[in-house]
């Protein structure tokens, strides 16, 4: 296996539209050839070596996500990294994270943590409406391309490669704890 990217292996990635001092806005997401993103509240596959790269590319950076992505953590809060959860219907915190009823709130809140923590990116790890909410704005992609077809009922779909430019690859066969082969992507938004 590739070993993780490092913080940093990668130039700094800044969007003009936001400015050099803003750090960029990355999507970290895994999804099935058939689009799929999890199921029944959680992911439709075991990949261990998957969770190793998410740990990699996210600790020490903000994380952002839905209350349901929230709820699905096996461990909360993610360790090691500031919790920021949107929510419609949270009245208060949950234990050991922010949450946040307004999405400019919630990515203005996450941009300064980063600027705070002196981290280069903002990294929303779902579910698939937060996803469709940034989609736009995002600067960067780290995409889990997972070689199955599951049952699913949360889908996702496919970057428009005409949006964005692939900067890194790995391919990965099934190792211990992996459910399926798959492939790791780096995208960087080009247009």
């Amino acid at each position: 296996m590739t070993p993780p990217l490092a913080p940093g292996e990668f130039p700094p990635r800044t969007s003009p539209r936001r400015g050099a001092a803003t750090p960029a806005l990355a999507l970290i997401v895994a999804r099935a050839a058939n689009g799929v993103i999890g199921a029944a509240g959680g992911l439709p596959w075991r990949l261990k070596s998957d969770l190793a790269w998410f740990k990699a590319q996210t600790l020490g950076k903000p994380v952002l996500m839905g209350r349901t992505t929230w709820e699905s953590l096996p461990r909360r809060p993610l360790p090691g990294r500031p919790n920021l959860v949107l929510s419609r219907t949270l009245a208060t915190p949950p234990p050991g994270a922010w949450a946040f009823a307004s999405l400019g709130t919630w990515l203005a809140a996450g941009a300064a943590m980063a600027r705070q923590m002196g981290a280069e990116e903002v990294m929303v790890i779902g579910g698939a409406e937060v996803y469709r909410a940034v989609w736009d704005r995002a600067d960067r992609i780290y995409l889990t391309d997972v070689h199955l077809n599951p049952e699913g009922d949360t889908f996702l779909e496919a970057p428009d490669m005409g949006q964005w430019t692939e900067v890194w690859r790995a391919e990965h066969s099934a190792g211990p704890g992996d459910d399926a082969a798959f492939t790791l992507r780096v995208l960087d938004r080009s247009a």
